[in-house]
């Protein structure tokens, strides 16, 4: 159903629907944000969307959900907390954000993007701790346009077989979400690599033209 309606919204309004659905967070439609940001790539793949401004509108989406539950955090403190906490689900979330927040610090934050729920949560939980909005946002913000390429990507390649990798997802969640974040490290590393070698012989070059 949530699915089906995406499709409808994304008919009336176009790529906005992206940005609005993954705004509203937990109170949007009841669809995860990773159907959201493949549905995005599969139409951008067959010219029902255009490519660069869904991925920008998703980008966006998850950016300004991050800063929105920020701020719940900042400026409802305590009282939300424990409205969450009092509520056993939520609870559990908040719990396990906590968590990845003591030991992580501030990197939390990156990480959380690509687990549901904690995405939520963590930039909560820093607004609470009261960290400043723009290292929060230069910490977060390009792991949430990360996030949104992987998924965009991977909707140009799944095609109308959204819902069952959404299923094989929600099965295999925690395998799923360690690989990923395993293969964002890996080419994390390999473009720092890259990047230090071609400094090197950058400094090389000037070194031998002295």
């Amino acid at each position: 159903m949530g699915y089906d309606l995406l499709l409808e919204i994304i008919e009336y309004i176009g790529p906005f629907a992206l940005f609005l659905v993954l705004c509203l967070g937990l109170i949007g439609l009841p669809i995860p944000n990773e159907a959201v940001a493949l549905t995005g790539g599969a139409l951008a793949e067959n010219d029902i969307l255009h490519g660069s401004f869904a991925y920008i509108m998703l980008s966006l989406g998850m950016c300004s959900a991050m800063s929105f539950n920020y701020s719940l955090g900042r400026f409802t403190s305590s009282k939300l907390g424990k409205w969450f906490t009092d509520k056993q689900k939520l609870g559990a979330i908040y719990d396990k954000s906590q968590r990845l927040v003591e030991k992580h610090g501030i990197y939390a934050i990156p990480i959380s993007v690509f687990f549901p729920f904690l995405r939520h949560a963590t930039p909560y939980i820093m607004g609470v701790n009261r960290l400043r909005f723009f290292r929060f946002a230069m910490i977060g913000f390009p792991a949430a346009m990360a996030w949104s390429a992987i998924y965009y990507l991977i909707g140009h390649y799944v095609g109308d077989n959204i819902p069952e990798i959404i299923a094989a997802i929600s099965r295999y969640e925690s395998i799923f979400y360690i690989i990923l974040v395993a293969a964002v490290l890996i080419l994390a590393f390999i473009v720092w690599r890259k990047l230090r070698s071609k400094r090197s012989n950058s400094s090389a070059l000037e070194q031998d033209g002295k």
